[in-house]
């Protein structure tokens, strides 16, 4: 079906149309051409290699932190022992806050060797600290997408019922939806908020550190946020224990899907608003945010099911734009254009470094996997490219790349190797699928 939408699209916009016939054989060759690569085999291999390793963010971190687990989970399932990952996975709910709050992630304690002022313990895991960025608002919804993944994947309904320090995981998620309604909800637009930062990034502008809400940090609601809350309640209601917990999650999602179709979707541009700002903004005199187009927030809202298919081909088109416009190297571009120089501190306040404009495999194979999700192979494939011959020139997964494809950050990130070993999964996936139905 997806491939007349694409020929419906591209007449509309002012390609040459293409024939069913046409479109048959460009796939059959697509699907020949991707069971064939291989740079996805050695890419493959490499991210598996480097899962095998354990549940850490990668080289450089030795914290586990619930937003990369959640990235490389599927993939991690197929090499380490399930016992293992639901082990993993339990230690959050043990560091679990009084009031439902989620940390960001957790280290033993002989490894807590830098600079905190407010870590989190726990009675429950005593040989632990956790930590948290909480600047953002996507620890509580990355933890439920986890358990939602691991469910899926073992079929292991049971972690839900599993006791910890008197309450059922599935009872702390719950309350960690209280929470978040409690203390991060913004009522009158009904969405979630966080403080100001790039996208989905967890660095605000104002201070050194810029990772801790505080007196520098201005109240904003943006997609990103909100898309990983939908994400999060659609495996809620695949996991709820009632048929009135199952309508409650249902509604909240279509809550929050209107809201954010009001209030963050700019339909003259064809793309989401960087940030409502409730309260003061941070954003200097003469500077327009709203040129800002964010790329990771735009394909974690595909997942979420906020586009229609035409709406994908605009924004994939509108990244592509971006790209091009930059110089940077791949659509995991952060956002474009990037915030001016001095907005925010340190290195990241120079264009095009870590979240101002970085290019992040991380994102850009997540929404490398939406568009082979919803039919647009033939563009996924185009577009993944620079991300796996990249990873094949540089022998492993950077966490981020500047100006000039240059690698940075972590070199062994597990958030890279997992998002790239996933798309690399469903392209396969829609290439087998495709071959059988061209021998029937």
């Amino acid at each position: 079906m997806h491939h007349l939408i694409i020929c419906l699209i591209a007449g509309i916009i002012g390609f040459a149309s293409c024939s069913t016939s046409q479109q048959s054989a460009g796939d059959e060759q697509l699907a020949a051409n991707i069971l064939a690569d291989t740079g996805f085999y050695k890419v493959d291999s490499m991210a598996r290699d480097l899962l095998k390793q354990g549940f850490n963010a990668g080289s450089g971190y030795s914290q586990v932190w619930a937003r990369d687990l959640n990235t490389f989970i599927e993939t991690a399932l197929e090499l380490r022992p399930a016992s293992e990952i639901k082990g993993a996975i339990l230690l959050f709910f043990a560091l679990q806050q009084k009031n439902g709050e989620m940390i960001d992630g957790y280290v033993l304690k002989k490894d807590f060797t830098w600079n905190d002022t407010h870590p989190y313990y726990s009675a429950a895991a005593p040989d632990h600290v956790g930590f948290k960025n909480t600047v953002e608002t996507d620890q509580e919804t990355s933890l439920i997408q986890l358990v939602g993944k691991y469910v899926q994947k073992t079929g292991d309904t049971s972690i839900l019922n599993v006791q910890v320090a008197g309450s059922s995981v599935y009872g702390r998620m719950v309350q960690m939806f209280d929470y978040l309604l409690n203390e991060r909800y913004n009522k009158k637009y009904g969405l979630l908020w966080g403080a100001m930062t790039a996208d989905w990034g967890d660095v605000q502008p104002g201070d050194d550190f810029g990772c801790d809400w505080d007196s520098l940090s201005n109240e904003a609601i943006d997609v990103y946020d909100n898309a990983m809350l939908i994400i999060a309640l659609k495996y809620m209601q695949q996991m709820a224990t009632s048929k009135q917990d199952q309508q409650r999650w249902k509604q909240l999602q279509a809550s929050i899907f209107d809201n954010v179709r009001k209030y963050l979707w700019d339909v003259k541009n064809q793309k989401f608003i960087p940030h409502i700002y409730p309260g003061a903004s941070p954003i200097p005199e003469g500077f327009d945010e709203n040129k800002i187009n964010y790329h990771g927030g735009t394909a974690v809202a595909i997942e979420a099911g906020l586009f229609s298919d035409k709406e994908i081909i605009n924004v994939n088109n509108r990244m592509l734009s971006d790209v091009k416009a930059s110089g940077m190297p791949s659509i995991g571009l952060t956002l474009y254009p990037t915030y001016p120089e001095g907005f925010f501190r340190g290195g990241m306040s120079k264009p095009y470094v870590y979240q101002n404009g970085g290019d992040w495999t991380w994102f850009g194979a997540r929404m490398i996997q939406q568009l082979i999700e919803h039919g647009f192979v033939q563009q996924a494939y185009q577009e993944v490219r620079p991300m796996i011959d990249r990873v094949i020139k540089n022998g492993g997964f950077n966490e981020w790349y500047a100006m000039g494809d240059v690698p940075n950050g972590s070199g062994k990130f597990k958030g890279s190797a997992g998002v790239l070993a996933k798309a690399i999964a469903l392209f396969r996936q829609w290439a087998k699928t495709h071959q059988k139905q061209n021998e029937q």
